[in-house]
């Protein structure tokens, strides 16, 4: 039996717990109306898709829909009462996401999502690079942290160089040191796999790529709804993140650049709110951030951000890694109990709450992860199942694809002893 003590502060619970409680777990379930849902002709649901998109809590839905309802208006545009809550709000949600990263205010531009944060990088790179010049990224790489540089690198001339990996589990740091060269101008890798769950080592990397003055850019997609991130302290100039991955609503997101790094990069878009002064026949760029948030904003979004990045901060990063640690681990320990299921990536120490794998018939035959997926949805269970945007990744591990849950807040053990139930049962129907 575990012991918590509950406080309360605001709509938020904020707990001081010896380890994972399931009546713990319960009272954050209950901020999550989603989770009541029964599907599939009234079978419960249980959420396991957290890597894709999270779920999000009454507190952000309530934020979104006062906006809506008390204070909808443009920002920074109008001098009236509404524009001025509206500006100021969103305002308090780039102060309350520096806070949270550890970072200045003007260091903060809301983005769509991860993938333009990591795209705007990419395009500002472009007047940086010459012929032979290096960009380097690693072996397990999102397509959004890919494909933008194989872009630049096709467009400049530049040579595109990859880290590899050890036995398919985490990065090689020797090979980091060979690939990164005084050529080099920008490193960019994912803090933590969304197919394997690595956790990579971001601070001994950016160590590496300063020593010949390269650039370093993390995609946290990943890595900031989970684990606590010190923007500083991790040595970096760049950092990009989904804002839906982290109890937010979809469509916003950040990209966290070093404010001298930021000053001299050009904006993806030009418009309108990102221009200081327009003439006929030239225009200059505003502050920081604005100066790469063109043309109306994801108001409400920002909002819901900010309130999300509440939310997380009452509970505390340090225990929502806890918290998916040990389902992680649980989830790992069950899993070798079962000789049909093979799984990717390394062990709990080393890895964030994702657990990819694929299923075996007696046979030694691969029972696909889309037939998987759809056996257990049929039971209520939402997994991911496909390429997880990684097809390099897949092709060198030389399978078609995974399965892959994903853990947050509100997952529970109980959930992942259904799961295991049920892919017991795929198994015996594929026999």
């Amino acid at each position: 039996m575990y012991h918590f003590t509950l406080y309360l502060k605001g709509s938020f619970y904020i707990y001081m717990v010896a380890s994972m409680d399931e009546a713990y777990i319960n009272e954050i379930r209950k901020d999550f109306p989603i989770l009541e849902t029964k599907v599939r002709e009234g079978v419960p649901l249980i959420y396991l898709d957290n890597a894709a998109t999270t779920q999000k809590p009454r507190q952000v839905i309530d934020a979104i829909s006062e906006y809506y309802l008390k204070y909808n208006a443009n920002v920074h545009r109008g001098i009236h009462a509404l524009s001025e809550i509206a500006s100021e709000k969103y305002e308090d949600a780039h102060s309350k996401v520096a806070k949270f990263l550890n970072a200045k205010f003007s260091e903060i531009v809301f983005t769509k999502n991860t993938t333009e944060g990591l795209n705007l990088v990419a395009h500002g790179l472009r007047n940086l690079l010459s012929r032979g010049d290096e960009i380097v990224v690693t072996r397990m790489e999102h397509h959004s942290n890919l494909v933008p540089f194989q872009i630049v690198a096709k467009e400049t001339g530049a040579v595109l160089k990859f880290i590899e990996m050890e036995d398919f589990e985490k990065l090689d740091l020797n090979s980091a040191e060979k690939v990164i060269t005084d050529k080099t101008k920008l490193v960019s890798i994912p803090h933590m796999s969304n197919v394997l769950g690595t956790i990579n080592p971001v601070k001994e990397i950016a160590q590496i790529a300063k020593e010949h003055d390269a650039l370093m850019l993390v995609d946290g997609a990943q890595s900031v709804p989970h684990l606590k991130i010190d923007f500083k302290n991790l040595g970096i100039d760049f950092l990009s993140f989904s804002g839906h991955k982290m109890l937010a609503p979809m469509g916003i997101g950040g990209l966290v650049g070093r404010e001298e790094v930021l000053a001299n990069y050009e904006p993806l878009l030009y418009g309108g709110e990102m221009i200081r002064n327009v003439d006929y026949d030239i225009a200059t760029w505003n502050d920081l951030p604005w100066k790469f948030e063109a043309g109306t904003p994801n108001v409400s979004g920002g909002i819901g951000l900010g309130v999300a990045v509440d939310y997380l901060q009452n509970i505390g990063m340090d225990k929502v890694h806890q918290i998916e640690y040990e389902l992680t681990k649980y989830t790992l320990d069950r899993f070798e109990e079962l000789d049909f299921v093979k799984v990717y990536g390394p062990d709990a120490e080393h890895r964030g709450g994702v657990v990819s794998f694929n299923v075996y018939n007696d046979s030694g035959q691969l029972i696909h992860p889309h037939d998987v997926s759809t056996l257990l949805d049929e039971n209520g269970i939402a997994i991911r199942a496909g390429h997880h945007c990684a097809q390099p990744l897949m092709k060198s591990m030389h399978i078609p694809a995974t399965n892959r849950i994903s853990f947050y807040i509100y997952n529970t053990k109980a959930e992942v002893d259904r799961t295991i139930e049920v892919l017991k049962q795929i198994k015996d129907i594929f026999n």
